[in-house]
């Protein structure tokens, strides 16, 4: 467990850990125009070799290919720390999601292996826990790397902890045999490969190419040309790498749908929550952090208990509502920052937040690996982590595409009324702020935690939809446990 905490907190951390970073990697590399690709990279290729990697682990033993995921991740961080252009590093970064993906379903898979069904939640919340925890931290020491060593760091100091985890692992792992010889899915793959592909490209650079144009529409219609491809590939494929029969229960599907709903908003608050503080209540980076403490609190505290009381089956039904119910009070909450916002009040609301974050994705997780036969356990996980990532990019860029549209909307208002801001100000940088005027500064945060408060109103509905996903699925869940005992 401890060489799988710390692979699951090294692939976590490389989501998020060079956003602090990109400025200065871009003046290194003389890369601005394309420094987006720096995370489109790796979160493309992690979201896109996921559902490979999950059913190759119940094909081939999911030992060395967690050995194999985890060396490759620890070569593209070394290729990413030495590379010398920008071409070099978004190509390792891509290499790294390839590993890095592997990394995170194959340890959720493992634990399905390694632990009984009344112990999975336990461990799934723990890594629950170090996922939140890194969303937060990755931003905080990208930072702190680029500021006192260099960028480099936020990619180097990945092996001598990756070192350790791959060694723990090699030895405490349990070797599993080959449990079939069946032709691998290529076809399926690719598919799935080319639909994760799409669907990234959409939410990564959707507002930055247009969300109606015709590279976006493009993208979006190959999305559903090739999902309607995969349908009849995996009908035919000896050993789909998506098997159908899992898309006929309800509980892997409406926890998908549920993991996605939650990641939308989970990833929505880790990502803009620190951006807000560092904009409208002037702290660093660092601070940041400190103030975000009791959403990590309730997020960790809540996990736990979440995947200890998940150890009972008719539990998780409740538990799933219950932290839906929390995201959306949470969501309600954060709608209603301002600049005016008393540190005291961020911090209740924060608490909330994280409690209802905590509660949900790793009993969503558990109850569908559950739900199928060990011999599906990866591709199940791959599934849901699947919906999950996708749910995450989702709810980053829809975001981020309302937060720019309702500062503009604000600052444009302010504009009619005599307060001027220069053209192409970016309030997020650090220091932005303080050469405008009074007046105009009080504007642009004023502006800009309006705008927050609105991305966040306007998130709390994919968390309501999430609660009645729950909801239906826990009803569904009791009728046919009663039916059983009839």
């Amino acid at each position: 467990m401890s060489a799988l905490v710390l692979a699951v907190l090294l692939a976590c951390l490389d989501q998020t850990i060079v956003s602090t970073a990109l400025p200065r990697i871009a003046s290194d590399l003389s890369g601005f125009a394309d420094i987006a690709w720096v995370s489109a990279a790796y979160l493309l290729a992690s979201t896109a070799v996921t559902p490979l990697w999950g059913k190759l682990g119940d094909m081939f033993g999911r030992k060395r290919l967690y050995l194999s995921a985890t060396s490759l991740f620890l070569v593209a961080s070394v290729a990413c720390g030495l590379a010398q252009n920008l071409p070099e590093l978004i190509g390792a970064r891509a290499l790294q999601g390839v590993g890095g993906g592997g990394m995170i379903v194959l340890t959720f898979a493992l634990v399905g292996d390694i632990a009984a069904p009344s112990e999975r939640g336990r461990y799934q919340g723990l890594f629950g826990s170090v996922y939140g925890v890194a969303s937060i931290a990755g931003p905080l020491l990208g930072g702190v790397f680029t500021d006192q060593l260099s960028w480099r760091w936020a990619f180097l100091i990945n092996l001598p902890i990756g070192a350790v985890a791959l060694l723990m692992a090699g030895r405490a792992l349990p070797a599993a045999a080959r449990s079939a010889k069946a032709r691998i899915d290529y076809a399926g793959a690719t598919l799935l490969a080319g639909i994760a592909t799409a669907l990234v490209l959409v939410t990564s650079f959707g507002e930055r190419w247009g969300w109606g144009s015709a590279r976006i529409i493009g993208l979006i219609v190959a999305a559903i040309v090739l999902g309607a491809l995969l349908v009849p590939v995996e009908r035919r494929a000896s050993a789909p790498v998506l098997p159908l029969s899992m898309l006929r229960s309800r509980t892997v599907v409406f926890g998908s749908l549920i993991g996605f709903a939650a990641n939308v908003a989970m990833f929505s608050v880790l990502v803009y929550l620190p951006t807000y503080l560092q904009v409208v209540h002037g702290v660093s980076a660092t601070l940041s952090g400190v103030y975000l403490l009791p959403l990590v609190v309730g997020l960790v505290v809540s996990q736990s208990l979440a995947g200890r009381w998940a150890a009972r089956p008719a539990r998780v039904g409740a538990i799933l509502i219950a932290g839906m119910v929390l995201n959306v009070a949470g969501l309600l909450l954060l709608s209603t920052i301002g600049v005016e916002t008393p540190a005291l009040v961020l911090s209740a609301y924060f608490l909330v937040t994280g409690v209802g974050i905590g509660m949900v994705p790793m009993v969503v997780l558990t109850a569908v690996q559950n739900s199928v036969p060990a011999s599906d356990i990866g591709a199940a996980s791959a599934v849901v982590t699947f919906a999950r990532s996708t749910g995450a990019a989702f709810g980053v860029a829809v975001f981020g595409t309302l937060l720019n549209t309702g500062l503009a909307a604000r600052l444009h208002h302010a504009a009619q009324h005599g307060i001027h801001v220069p053209s192409g100000f970016d309030p997020a940088r650090t220091g932005a702020t303080d050469s405008l005027p009074p007046v105009a500064h009080h504007a642009v945060l004023d502006a800009f935690a309006h705008a927050t408060g609105a991305g966040f109103l306007w998130v709390a509905p994919f968390a309501v939809a999430g609660t009645f996903l729950a909801l239906f699925l826990t009803l569904r869940s009791s009728r046919r446990s009663t039916a059983d005992q009839g």
